[in-house]
């Protein structure tokens, strides 16, 4: 796992200064398109162009079970999980809607689905039938850790290969949000109490359950180090693994990030734990309703461009944030500068 922590390159100084030069020349007050001009300035240096361009977007979701759904922590059965897997390549689902209306490229990778899935056309990368229950031992082996890093790399190869030029990493997972609790608790040193959300739509009384039952698995798993690495493996799912793969590998290959809501961003965070160098890299989509999502941004020192009170996941928030991107680059690119308008400058 040493490529991991291989060197990042920072996103290109030379064409962030030119952007700002740019942005101060076209035809309106300085700042006045707010963050969209921050958008355009940071794509410009990631991409490495006078005119930055999100025309190909690649979207990788990875799917898996998780061990500790036995528990009773998630509202939904885990079978759930396979079901949507199946509405996703139907063309049924929030995410396979967006996908299409955006015209981004959308796979979907089994990395550890409860259930056979091989009759369905997706990437068949199952480690195993789900994670163990991490509330009586590790979720996971070295090894298969090692392979859902792996298997979030390799999507990032297709995604370079394919010449995308916006990465986005989603999951379904029944489960998923304890096993993001659990680690963000760990790497924020905060209790369970503190950052426990409602996940799939759980009650105060079940978030309370769900809560206790966090907390009980923190408490086994103390003596663990309070690293990425370790934590990712006693605590994680093969989905969340991926998706930490999945954005230190696209750091490296200097592919701009989009990162979606709650689980995502708690890959981001191991990512970041991992290798610092990826932080330039990432973008963050919105703030989701789910509750400890806002503690982990501030630890990041992220600023969300949509705050829309969802928490659905499967990368849907992030694949709404598309066409503010593109509106960014398209008004960094096409508006005229006040020489080009005959505009007289204040």
């Amino acid at each position: 796992m040493r490529w991991l922590t291989l060197p990042i390159t920072s996103p290109d100084q030379r064409y962030l200064l030119a952007a700002i030069s740019r942005q101060k020349q076209l035809t309106k007050p300085a700042g006045s398109l707010g963050e969209l001009e921050h958008i355009a300035i940071r794509l410009a240096a990631m991409q490495a162009t006078d005119k930055p361009s999100i025309d190909k977007v690649w979207i990788s979701i990875f799917a898996a079970d998780h061990g500790i759904a036995e528990a009773g922590v998630s509202a939904f059965p885990q079978a759930v999980t396979a079901e949507m897997v199946k509405n996703f390549v139907q063309g049924g689902a929030a995410i396979s809607v967006l996908a299409q209306q955006h015209q981004a490229h959308l796979e979907i990778i089994d990395v550890g689905v409860a259930s056979q899935l091989t009759e369905l056309a997706i990437i068949h990368q199952k480690i195993a039938l789900g994670t163990a229950n991490f509330l009586t031992q590790a979720a996971m082996s070295q090894a298969q850790l090692q392979s859902a890093l792996q298997a979030g790399k390799e999507a990032v190869n297709r995604a370079r290969a394919d010449n995308s030029q916006l990465f986005i990493g989603g999951e379904m997972g029944i489960a998923n949000t304890s096993s993001a609790t659990a680690i963000a608790c760990s790497l924020l040193k905060l209790s369970a109490k503190q950052l426990t959300g409602a996940g799939t739509g759980l009650d105060s009384l079940g978030i309370q359950r769900k809560a206790e039952i966090i907390q009980q698995a923190l408490d086994k798993h103390q003596q663990i180090s309070a690293t990425a690495l370790p934590l990712l493996q006693h605590l994680g799912g093969f989905e969340i693994a991926a998706l930490t793969g999945a954005y230190i590998a696209a750091a490296q290959q200097q592919l701009p990030i989009l990162v979606d809501g709650f689980i995502c961003s708690v890959a981001a965070l191991l990512a970041v734990r991992i290798n610092p160098n990826i932080k330039p890299w990432l973008i963050f989509a919105h703030c989701s309703q789910e509750q400890g999502h806002q503690r982990i941004l501030e630890d990041l020192d992220a600023q969300p461009l949509l705050n829309l009170n969802m928490r659905l996941g499967e990368a849907s928030g992030a694949a709404l944030a598309i066409p503010l991107l593109r509106s960014a680059c398209a008004l960094h690119a096409q508006m005229a500068t006040f020489e080009q308008a005959q505009v007289s400058q204040g």
